[in-house]
């Protein structure tokens, strides 16, 4: 069987969805854990963009043994010397450059004609390849492209030294025929087809991203591009763990092998979410807390009888575990060390010292510690070391009868400094976060505040997630803790330092 190639934009487009803004800390800890799942090869970022996205790129091309690392470029000379400075020490670096080909593009958005285009793409793809052992190149909105003038760009870039060519379906426009039909004809009228691997990368506007991604598996491609949990711009991209696990549980059907770790699946997964903000759905395909529930009599006796009467993945599979005590008050710090290993976590010596403190806390005021509980002390750890911003004091008083309730706030900020204010609100969060942004001195907008258990039970640790508005510009905030108000200053503490540091660098 032929291997499909994962090709994972988590850190890349992943990061493009409205609301997110990873740190380098964070995109590096995702990258560690991507090469860990497996995937072949890591879009680390668009280098050229900003000083933070090249270094995060620079950071991971050094720290990643075992998967090829790609950076983004326009067709534009600066781009692509942005990528190669950034990905010189990558085991495996790869140019990826793109332009858009359809006409709705040529004309409004780059106002190039089809021959300005195509030289273009010759010119670059040589120039890329002299540098380059791997360029990909992606022709943007390709099925809104004439398909004539679509394989003509795709032959050139092939010939003048691209080896893997890219499709996307930029808009989610397509469906699973028509996008089928598109690689026949590719394969049919590019000469040159199998001198190079074909690659998709499907957006999800219409529902259809993972669907379409296999239609191409079906049709010749041997490479998927693809985010965890399926995040990215508008609707996000085709959901790597979906395309994953239709690959190897339809093995039978697609015929076609992978290098992923599945057992890794969960864990990326849930890491993802937290350290972008973004919850997972419970009916969410392959990670969703449902996937493995039964609430149908007739389901749970089968299931009870024979589990695959009505599970065709296992849950051990994808490293789902049952929700269950793990390691405790008495466990010692190599236990502890060994069992965050067993979760796809390597902790360096400050983390290990960091993090048993942490969770020694947590087994004082919580009887049982659970997978999910570790995931999210990490998750929150990786906050603190980046913006080490402490909540040293929370004070709230509550008046009932004039129905006022008053804020006190003390925040640690990275200098040492002691920042502290009051404030008054109808309701706790309202007055916790007038103080906050009092004691910060930044005028923020707050868009949106969610709150979500991390596991079951009266002691279940609260997840409360916030994003705000800060100078035009969107940031999220994650706070851990089983008081709901704790966690909920936390996130915005948080929030609010990642607004001010990006206010500094301003």
């Amino acid at each position: 069987m032929a291997t499909i190639q994962i090709y994972d934009t988590t850190l890349r487009d992943g990061e493009q969805t409205p609301g997110v803004n990873l740190n380098n800390t964070e995109k590096l800890q995702i990258a560690k854990q991507l090469e860990k799942l497996g995937v072949d090869i890591i879009e680390a970022g668009f280098p050229i963009t900003s000083e933070g996205d090249f270094k995060a790129v620079v950071d991971i091309s050094a720290a990643i043994k075992n998967a090829s690392v790609s950076g983004l470029a326009r067709l534009k000379k600066a781009d692509i010397d942005a990528v190669y400075e950034a990905t010189k020490t990558a085991v495996n670096p790869r140019l990826h450059i793109f332009i858009a080909t359809s006409d709705i593009h040529l004309k409004y958005k780059l106002k190039m004609t089809r021959e300005v285009v195509l030289e273009s793409i010759k010119h670059f793809c040589a120039y890329g390849r002299n540098l380059f052992p791997n360029v990909e190149f992606s022709p943007e909105d390709a099925t809104r492209t004439d398909k004539e003038y679509l394989a003509e760009v795709i032959e050139a870039a092939i010939k003048a030294g691209a080896n893997v060519i890219n499709v996307p379906d930029t808009v989610g426009f397509t469906n699973p025929v028509e996008f089928g039909n598109l690689f026949k004809y590719l394969k049919m009228n590019v000469p040159s087809f199998n001198k190079a691997i074909f690659s998709c990368h499907c957006h999800d506007d219409l529902g259809m991203a993972v669907a379409n991604s296999l239609a191409a598996v079906e049709n010749g491609a041997l490479q998927v591009e693809s985010t965890i949990n399926g995040i990215g711009e508008r609707a996000g991209n085709a959901a790597l763990e979906e395309v994953a696990l239709a690959l190897y549980t339809r093995k039978d059907y697609y015929k076609h092998e992978i290098n992923l770790n599945l057992s890794q699946i969960k864990s990326t997964s849930q890491l993802v979410s937290q350290l972008t903000g973004l919850v997972i759905a419970k009916n969410k395909s392959v990670v969703g807390a449902n996937v493995f529930s039964h609430e149908s009599g007739i389901h749970q006796d089968g299931v009870l009888k024979e589990p695959t009467t009505y599970e065709i993945i296992d849950p051990a599979l994808v490293g789902v575990t049952a929700n269950r005590l793990v390691i405790g008050k008495h466990s010692g710090r190599h236990a502890f060390v060994e069992h965050m290993r067993e979760l796809g976590y390597e902790l360096d010596e400050n983390q290990k010292d960091t993090l048993f403190k942490e969770f020694k806390k947590l087994t004082d005021t919580k009887k049982e510690i659970s997978d999910e509980d570790l995931h999210a002390l990490l998750a929150e750890q990786t906050v603190k070391d980046e913006l080490p911003y402490d909540v040293n004091r929370l004070q709230l008083i509550v008046n009932s009868e004039e129905k006022i309730q008053k804020a006190e706030i003390k925040i640690k900020d990275p200098d040492g400094n002691i920042l502290e204010a009051k404030a008054e609100g109808a309701g706790s969060i309202e007055a916790i976060y007038k103080a906050i942004d009092e004691a910060f001195e930044i005028k923020t907008s707050l868009k949106d505040y969610s709150i979500q258990a991390v596991t079951n039970g009266p002691d279940a640790l609260a997840n409360v997630r916030v994003e705000i508005e800060c100078n035009g510009k969107m940031f999220f905030g994650v706070g851990i803790s089983q008081d709901v108000l704790e966690a909920s200053a936390r996130a915005y503490v948080y929030a609010l330092g990642k607004a001010t540091q990006a206010s500094k660098k301003s």
